[in-house]
């Protein structure tokens, strides 16, 4: 039996803020965001809705797909840059809200490499037995940290909450391969003070060199090559980054999820946001193998091969 994704769900908040909303708050126009970018438009979280409360709309969700209730849970991990306070956690609200009695919480802070990190820590623990079921969630808040004076990182950034639970699956599936790397001499790039502060051309050269790098090393890790890759969900930042990453796959475009466009860069929730778009639209199916990769603030990075499947 292997570690994989036996449910999951996504939240997304109902406004959405286009490049047209953004041409009559700030000096930009919807022609420089798209070209630069490939974002159109971008959901923002109302006030009255926090981290904590799109993370509990989608692991509800990921529950339900799991077919498990929220006592059968062991152990639940929330990959976040923006939560509620800085203590209680996210993953401790998000427990007593789903009643998830039995199950022990932490955060993980790793920006938007944050999801692969959930994802990686809790088939350690499936692997060795520990405990049977976990709940890893990706999500942020990010219109509360952004500087909406500050055009350059202002039109990059959504809100939004993805959940997988992950379990036993059948032989042969789940995660194959992974890989987990920091560069804390690059944090200055990519921080929050007040606000999120952003070097873009530095992070652009990392996350271009260090996504493609690492889809390579966990395929060589599985003993795969690129022509077995049925599937590609990068961390979805900027449509030039994972235009890079496909290439250096040789993916044709249909094989690549490009949610950027319609969600902006929703951080940690990127990715399982971008698996449940793709599930939905028939692109991902039994005994795919997926790649998911993603790069973050600290500098992090992250990657996993996985057989889709329970």
């Amino acid at each position: 039996m292997g570690a994989g994704i036996i449910g999951i769900g996504r939240y997304l908040p109902e406004k959405v803020l286009t490049n047209f909303d953004l041409e009559k708050m700030m000096d930009t126009s919807d022609e420089w965001i798209r070209t630069r970018t490939g974002i159109e438009e971008r959901r923002i979280a109302p006030d009255n809705i926090d981290t904590s409360d799109m993370a509990y709309f989608s692991a509800k969700k990921a529950l339900e797909d799991a077919g498990i209730s929220a006592t059968d849970i062991d152990l639940i991990l929330v990959a976040t840059v923006t939560p509620d306070r800085p203590f209680p956690s996210v993953a401790c609200m998000l427990q007593e809200r789903l009643g998830a009695t039995k199950a022990a919480a932490l955060d993980i802070s790793a920006a938007c490499a944050g999801f692969i990190y959930g994802m990686v820590t809790a088939k350690q623990f499936i692997d060795n037995g520990a405990y049977r079921y976990i709940l890893v969630v990706g999500v942020e808040k990010l219109s509360k940290i952004v500087n909406w004076n500050d055009r350059n990182t202002a039109v990059l950034f959504g809100d939004g909450a993805g959940a997988v639970v992950m379990g036993p699956v059948s032989e042969g599936r789940g995660i194959l391969s992974f890989e987990l790397g920091a560069d804390g001499t690059g944090g200055k790039h990519l921080y929050q003070d007040e606000y999120v502060i952003m070097n873009g051309r530095e992070v652009f050269k990392f996350a271009v060199r260090q996504m493609g790098e690492s889809c390579i090393n966990v395929l060589e890790k599985a003993g795969l090559s690129k022509q077995d890759v049925d599937f590609l969900i990068p961390h979805q930042a900027n449509i030039r980054i994972v235009e890079a990453a496909r290439q250096r796959l040789e993916l044709p475009e249909e094989k690549m999820s490009t949610t950027v466009r319609k969600y902006g860069n929703t951080s940690a929730a990127s990715i399982p946001i971008s698996i449940v778009e793709e599930l939905e639209a028939g692109k991902i199916k039994d005994d795919d193998l997926i790649i998911m990769v993603g790069f973050g603030g600290g500098l992090t990075w992250g990657a996993i091969a996985l057989r889709w499947g329970r």
